[in-house]
């Protein structure tokens, strides 16, 4: 998206000093965001996918060496499932514990997980048993993968847990606030997108507080009620119970890595952008990260969006000047998708025009 903004702002005036920062909300595009703006390197590993079968996710080493930045959407995200397949009772995050595991074997020790965009409701139970814990029923058999399995969880053995967790720094880049259960929980939130039926709803939900119950009794952690403990089907417990996790906010941490405010200090205009700009855009998203730290230097925010929708105009009071959809005039999503450099660099271009004849008056 950069490289075409900056291709429609050289149409108005070629010799602008243009300067593109890679930003990312924890979300897709985390991994690419973090790794190129500290220059790192980008790495793909062979892991499990939510069904099982074998994906190559890619994660990144940052640019210090010791720090890595995983994205679980790559290992166990809704995007790897075909949509008549999706079926949250058994998907698992074991692919995220691989990616984790993989860092750690690279010698990464501050770990940086974006957490979003599951196909999973499993609590980040998966992720657990990929790292050496060991979730037990009644009889002491281990618990097959997925969501619905944990009904049965009676004990935790975490005495075979990766003892290299514990020389490390976690930190869950994520923007969601859910709890784990009830009505706004993971399970009731975001299961329907997963494929849960309504009682499938009420089965993960009431799994996941079994869980819970286990994890404090056992671990003496109160994961219930945590902000933030239901995303990405409740992955954010899973890695606050078992790997000491800190929640942070995803595009707090990819600014700091990516030296956004030095960048602003020296700017006199901000473009920024993504997919869709609605209401929703204020909650933790690239463009209200951006627009926020430039309001404090005063500088004028241009967010450009595939589709501009909804009450978007609340943005306005929180640093953005101007909101443009790249749509020319009706056009389907396939084609608006096909022509999106092109369509990006003409609104690019038609903001600096109307800039332009602002500051020549």
């Amino acid at each position: 998206m950069a490289q075409a903004i900056v291709k429609g702002i050289k149409r108005v005036v070629a010799d602008a000093e243009t300067i593109m920062v890679p930003m990312a909300d924890g979300g897709e595009g985390t991994v690419e965001a973090l790794t190129y703006g500290s220059h790192g390197q980008i790495v793909s590993t062979e892991v499990t996918g939510p069904l099982g079968g074998k994906v190559t996710a890619k994660w990144g080493v940052l640019g210090d060496g010791v720090g890595a930045v995983v994205e679980m959407a790559a290992a166990s995200g809704i995007t790897l499932v075909p949509s008549q397949k999706l079926n949250p009772l058994v998907a698992t995050t074991y692919g995220t514990g691989e990616l984790i595991r993989a860092a750690l074997n690279a010698g990464c020790r501050r770990l940086i997980i974006g957490i979003g965009g599951s196909a999973t409701n499993d609590g980040g139970a998966g992720m657990a048993q990929a790292l050496g814990v060991r979730l037990l029923d009644e009889r002491g058999k281990g618990l097959p993968w997925g969501g619905a399995a944990l009904a049965r969880l009676s004990q935790i053995d975490i005495s075979g847990l990766d003892c290299r967790l514990a020389e490390c720094e976690i930190i869950i880049a994520s923007d969601v606030t859910n709890p784990l259960c009830g009505e706004q929980g993971a399970s009731r939130v975001y299961g329907p997108q997963k494929g849960a039926t309504e009682e499938m709803c009420q089965q993960l939900d009431e799994a996941l507080a079994n869980y819970a119950e286990v994890i404090k009794r056992d671990l003496g952690i109160n994961v219930m009620d945590i902000p933030g403990a239901g995303a990405a089907g409740g992955l954010g417990a899973g890695l606050i119970a078992f790997l000491g996790a800190k929640l942070m906010s995803g595009i707090e941490i990819v600014s700091e890595v990516v030296g956004l405010t030095d960048y602003l200090k020296e700017a006199s205009l901000v473009f920024t952008g993504e997919g869709r700009i609605d209401a929703q855009t204020l909650f933790g998203k690239t463009v209200a990260g951006v627009a926020a730290r430039a309001k404090a230097f005063h500088i004028p925010v241009v967010a450009i969006a595939g589709e501009v929708a909804g009450d978007y105009k609340e943005l306005y009071q929180y640093g953005i000047d101007a909101v443009l959809s790249i749509a020319p005039g009706p056009i389907s999503l396939r084609k608006s998708m096909a022509n999106a450099e092109k369509l990006i660099a003409d609104a690019a271009e038609r903001a600096l025009r109307l800039i332009l004849i602002r500051l020549e008056k």
